[in-house]
């Protein structure tokens, strides 16, 4: 294979999508619509709904059963970490808590890096994050 024909296959230039699971399309579409405030684009009941997230499209699939991850599984790269965990807050949504790290009063993690993390989690107990690098 050439290498235009090979890089004509590959996926770098193409747009990704993102999945997240959920139990329950109502609590999930509140819960993204209405606090995380991302569009929704299309609703394709009893499958998936369809949210614009900043040009990607995040479909929240819906599963009869569900057990999420341990780890991060979507994330958001914010200017201001602090202003995006206290927003959050007073949306409702607390910052998860790990013993293993070091973390301020809104659960801000302060990576070796310089980047900031907080975490928190959705209705199905997907673990999302916000970063501010």
């Amino acid at each position: 294979m050439s290498q235009p024909e090979r890089s004509s296959i590959l996926l770098g230039p193409h747009k990704l999508v993102a999945f997240v699971a959920t139990t329950d399309a109502a609590r999930a579409r509140m819960f993204y619509q209405d606090v995380l405030g991302l569009r929704l684009v299309k609703d394709e009941l009893p499958f998936a709904l369809v949210f614009d997230a900043n040009g990607i499209m995040l479909r929240v699939t819906i599963v009869p059963d569900f057990v999420p991850a341990q780890h991060t599984v979507l994330g958001w790269d914010v200017p201001d970490i602090v202003a995006t965990a206290t927003q959050l807050q007073q949306a409702g949504v607390a910052c998860e808590r790990y013993g293993f790290f070091k973390q301020d009063a809104l659960g801000i993690w302060s990576s070796p890096s310089g980047a900031k993390v907080a975490w928190f989690k959705d209705p199905d107990g997907n673990t999302l994050s916000v970063t501010q690098f």
